[in-house]
């Protein structure tokens, strides 16, 4: 009995380190393998219509801000800057990045446009992109989270993000805020690779 009870011990103190180990790199195998670019029409900080699924043919990074994000959204858009300038003139011609907004009710193209200019983040082949609540929510059943909004007006997310592949599925998913630029490097540079 004791023995049994000693095993089933081992065998959770086992499971927590190795996810404490997944935790701290803050990237993991994709969890959905599904196509997460349909052919949803969304609106760029520009104005410009962008259909998800004509960004097929290229790997894609995605994460998901809001404008009026005070805690991790600035984070989240600084380590994908990091990205986009270790990855340098790739981004655009080999690799996109984009942002969706969690907050459609409030962030237009004018407030992603000055958002991505704040945060360093206005590139050549990086979109932040809106629509209406109804199409955001689409969005985010495609890749399985989602968003609740607080009396404060803030919005409750996930801090993750994800790369995907030439044909719109999710290579990687990572914890946004903890994974390392190079970490994310790495994939795209083998996805670019894998063709």
């Amino acid at each position: 009995m004791w023995r049994a009870a000693a095993l089933v011990l081992a065998l959770l103190a086992a499971l927590a380190v190795a996810g404490c180990k997944r935790d701290q790199t803050g990237s993991y195998p994709a969890a959905n393998r599904g196509d997460c670019l349909p052919d949803i029409t969304l609106t760029d900080q520009n104005g410009r219509a962008v259909s998800l699924a004509s960004l097929k043919g290229r790997p894609v990074l995605i994460d998901f801000i809001y404008t009026r994000c005070s805690g991790p959204c600035p984070m989240l858009t600084a380590k994908l800057a990091s990205v986009a300038k270790l990855l340098g003139p790739r981004v655009g011609a080999d690799v996109k990045l984009v942002s969706i907004t969690l907050d459609p009710e409030h962030d237009g193209p004018a407030q992603l446009l000055d958002y991505a200019q704040k945060q360093g983040a206005n590139e050549v082949g990086w979109f932040f992109l809106t629509g209406t609540p109804q199409q955001i929510e689409r969005v985010l059943a495609v890749f399985e989270i989602r968003r609740q909004r607080e009396a404060d007006g803030s919005v409750t997310h996930s801090v993750e993000s994800f790369l995907l592949g030439p044909d719109g599925r999710q290579l990687r998913q990572y914890n946004g805020l903890t994974v390392r630029p190079e970490t994310v490097v790495a994939d795209v540079e083998k996805a670019l690779s894998q063709g």
